[in-house]
Formats: C-alpha cells, structure tokens, sequence
C-alpha cells in the first residue's frame, strides 16, 4: 500500500500577525521523517487566525523545545 507509513500527529504552526509569537496545535499526516501534510481545517475557534502554513500545506518540521517539552514545529514548505 502507497501511504501504510502514514500516520496522523500533532504539530505546531506559528500564527501570524499576533504581536507575539503563538503556536497554534494543528493535525497533520507524517508522510516523510520530517514531512507533514497540514490537515485540520480553521474551526470558528480559529476563524481570522492567519497561519504561516494553510490546511493543505506540505511542510517540513523539526523538533524544537516549547513549554510543554520537545514538539515538531514546522519551520518550511517541503519540496513536493
């Protein structure tokens, strides 16, 4: 099967034009080591949040210390 590594994690996306920085939770499919499709599409919860990657983003993310210990951050658009 094509996509039997794929699995379903958390990660981090920055939000932008907050006036500090805020990471915003996000589900995203692992496709690569390193390699996420962005998933979780904006709630009313979320709604006028601008964030540095969309729903629908390939991004690439690595690890990166935050309150709440070691997470994966996305840091750029993969190569696709």
């Amino acid at each position: 099967m094509l996509f039997e590594s794929v699995q379903k994690e958390t990660i981090y996306i920055a939000v932008l034009d907050e006036g500090t920085l805020v990471w915003r939770p996000v589900s995203a499919l692992r496709v690569g080591p390193r390699t996420y499709v962005v998933l979780l599409k904006p709630s009313f919860e979320y709604e006028g949040e601008e964030w540095e990657f969309p729903p629908g983003s390939v991004v690439v993310c690595e690890k990166q210390k935050r309150s709440r210990g070691e997470v994966m951050t996305a840091v750029s658009h993969a190569e696709v």
